[in-house]
């Protein structure tokens, strides 16, 4: 028997009610979305905004630009209020994202003056889209679903640049059987060439390497709420130079979890043994600014043997 694409879709919302999600029926479209998003909102700022003054946060916050939107998820933001005083703000619970609400929609259909697209699944943190899943059936190679995101992202006006899908930061493929994910970005960073450079495409693996591959198997091992919120706050690297989304690769989040460990436990020294670019640097960067923000380490020092590893850990 065949199993269609909406089986596979119920199959997951199941799935992921099991791992607590709240499943939202009835945010089926723009206005619905945005409405859930302002009641996050107040909860979480403790404020009550008039119709006018949600409306001009929603177009302050509403950006083309998918870098700017990323650093906005994360950090703590300033909004003016009509009676002229400043609101300190946060979209989501930074401090700890496994207090934050995590909610499930589904057909979730964003017409913009130029598209009328239709996501099958999308995961809402605090009210905030940040994760697209695209399903497809088995018989159905996940590169299609790849290749959709990629047309949806390149319409003009579409909902990725113009709505609250702006502040996307991971797209999720499958077959069911095969499952993979990859970071947002602006669209220099997100096409396919002929060996796919510009569009990093990981699978899952566990510690010993073995694939995760399964949709339901990787939904217990990536999109379990608190570890979906540990991926998304700790492990994407927001690359200023170059204006860039990156997740790290399963090795690198492994590695940087065991020299934290490895410090935190005080087990004194070890080493992380990886190919030529594999992303050492990255891998040692992001342990270097995960340890500085431990109160109880005063001063982290973060050594490179030339000058280009320099710049680049600066970039």
């Amino acid at each position: 028997m065949t199993i269609k694409e909406n089986q596979i879709e119920q199959s997951l919302i199941g799935k992921l009610t099991d791992l607590k999600y709240t499943y939202c029926s009835d945010i089926r479209d723009r206005e619905a979305l945005e409405q859930n998003f302002r009641k996050k909102f107040e909860a979480l700022n403790r404020v009550h905004l008039t119709d006018s003054e949600f409306a001009r946060l929603r177009d302050e916050i509403v950006t083309a630009d998918v870098f700017t939107a990323a650093k906005t998820l994360r950090e703590r933001n300033t909004f003016m209020r009509e009676d002229g005083t400043p609101l300190q703000y946060t979209l989501v619970n930074i401090k700890d994202w496994c207090k934050n609400d995590f909610e499930v929609v589904n057909q979730l259909c964003i017409n913009t003056e130029n598209s009328h697209h239709r996501y099958d699944v999308i995961l809402l943190i605090n009210g905030v889209p940040v994760v697209q899943i695209e399903l497809k059936t088995l018989q159905v190679s996940p590169r299609r679903a790849m290749e959709q995101i990629v047309e949806y992202k390149n319409d003009p006006g579409n909902g990725y640049t113009n709505t609250l899908l702006c502040f996307m930061q991971l797209f999720i493929v499958s077959n069911e059987s095969n499952t993979y994910y990859f970071a947002n970005n602006h669209n220099q960073h997100f096409s396919f060439n002929a060996d796919e450079r510009f569009l990093p495409i990981y699978q899952l693996a566990d510690e010993g390497n073995s694939k995760i591959a399964h949709l339901h198997d990787f939904a217990d091992n990536f999109l379990a709420k608190c570890t979906l919120g540990q991926m998304i706050s700790r492990y994407m690297v927001l690359v200023a130079s170059e204006h860039k989304l990156m997740i790290m690769r399963p090795y690198q989040i492994y590695a940087v979890k065991a020299i934290t460990d490895c410090i935190h436990q005080n087990r004194g020294n070890g080493y992380i043994w990886h190919t030529t670019g594999s992303g050492k640097t990255l891998t040692s960067f992001k342990a270097s600014t995960l340890l500085k923000d431990n109160p109880d380490i005063e001063k982290c020092l973060f050594v490179v043997d030339r000058k280009d590893l320099d710049r680049q850990t600066r970039e």
